[in-house]
């Protein structure tokens, strides 16, 4: 059975103090023991969080590596950075990566390699833009960031992937999602997974849906087959709300 997954990506948002506050916050709340509950917080905090969630259901995850185990590239940070703080999953490919820092898929694919050979697990991010979903090459898109960054892996890797679904024209576009949308990519994404691999596989994998989780849609998008849980925006940054999504289930 496929995990619960819900990962809240906080992006460049809360000064320490507050960072320190929500996740007190969130420890207080009383959440689903069948989700794993992830938070994804600025760079500069990932050593605190992962020092006031040790010993509860809370893990913490970066939002970006480097592909480079060192070297001179200031400002970034490495996976043994990360692992020597105790955090062992990051985020790769978010939507704003992509489209403000022009992160490629070839880039991606180097960065997967270097996550995974450090033993780092990875949720991996992917969507189409708005000019992609009106002229439905949505799933073609999907695809090939798929297929350039990752089924370059073989099958025994995958155990280290989280998928993340990101429909970056629902995003503070005005445009909506709906659930069946949602659903009708995961669907395919399982069906690529399995025509790459093998059904098994494409079974185990579990799917995140990046599309603006709130408290009042989440329970219907977390009820679709093929959706296994939301990487979450916004709504990560009030522990009310996210304590509700992540018990949406």
């Amino acid at each position: 059975m496929r995990n619960h997954i819900v990962a809240g990506n906080w992006k460049m948002n809360l000064n320490a103090a507050e960072s320190q506050k929500l996740i007190e916050d969130l420890k207080s709340k009383k959440l689903s023991s069948d989700v794993r509950v992830a938070i994804a917080t600025p760079a500069v905090y990932l050593a605190t969080a992962a020092n006031q969630t040790a010993n509860s259901k809370i893990d913490v995850a970066a939002q970006n590596m480097h592909q480079a185990d060192s070297g001179a590239f200031t400002g970034e940070i490495s996976a043994s950075m990360l692992k020597s703080i105790g955090v062992h999953t990051t985020l790769l490919g978010h939507s704003e990566r992509r489209a403000y820092f022009h992160e490629t898929d070839e880039l991606l694919a180097a960065k997967v390699n270097t996550a995974l050979k450090n033993g780092m697990e990875i949720i991996f991010c992917f969507g189409e833009e708005l000019d992609e979903r009106k002229s439905e090459s949505h799933f073609d898109v999907v695809t090939t960031q798929l297929r350039n960054a990752l089924f370059h892996l073989d099958a025994s890797q995958w155990s280290q992937i989280i998928l993340a679904y990101e429909p970056v024209w629902a995003i503070g576009t005005g445009e909506t999602a709906s659930p069946e949308q949602a659903q009708e990519m995961h669907a395919h994404i399982r069906a690529v997974l399995a025509a790459q691999y093998d059904d098994a596989l494409a079974q185990s994998i579990s799917i995140l849906y990046g599309g603006s989780v709130k408290p009042a849609n989440a329970q219907e998008i977390f009820s679709q087959p093929d959706v296994d849980g939301g990487l979450i925006g916004g709504a990560s940054l009030k522990a009310d709300d996210f304590a509700a999504i992540v018990n949406a289930f």
